[in-house]
């Protein structure tokens, strides 16, 4: 089951730039908290690139550096993640998430994710 779609992965010399975009392929109806990017690169563990509140906080992972920029697109569920200066150590599979809470009885949370999009930076 697709539960999130993302888009815009490819190969890049080093210090270009990609923007990726993550969607879902239907309405969500429950309360999103979270949006943001996870990646993963061969033999590491996933880590947080990038993380935005409903309020609009952001929240970048420390070897961002200032590189990367999470948004939201005009749909609720719509998320992109601009990457400029790409460096081959950006190299992975990068992965969208939506999370929240159900907005009626029993409340619980809900975590979404996408099956990823290949970045590779190489010269």
């Amino acid at each position: 089951q697709v539960q999130l779609v993302e888009s815009g992965g490819g190969l890049v010399q080093p210090g270009e730039s990609l923007r990726l975009a993550c969607t879902a392929p239907y309405t969500i109806t429950e309360k999103i908290t979270n949006m943001g990017w996870y990646r993963q690169a061969p033999g590491k563990l996933r880590e947080l690139v990038a993380d935005i509140a409903s309020n609009g906080d952001t929240f970048y992972g420390a070897f961002v550096k200032g590189r990367f920029t999470v948004s939201r697109g005009s749909a609720e569920t719509m998320i992109y993640l601009q990457m400029d200066n790409l460096t081959p150590e950006d190299s992975a599979v990068y992965f969208c998430n939506i999370r929240g809470v159900t907005t009626l009885p029993p409340y619980s949370t809900f975590d979404l994710w996408g099956q990823g999009t290949q970045v590779a930076v190489s010269s």
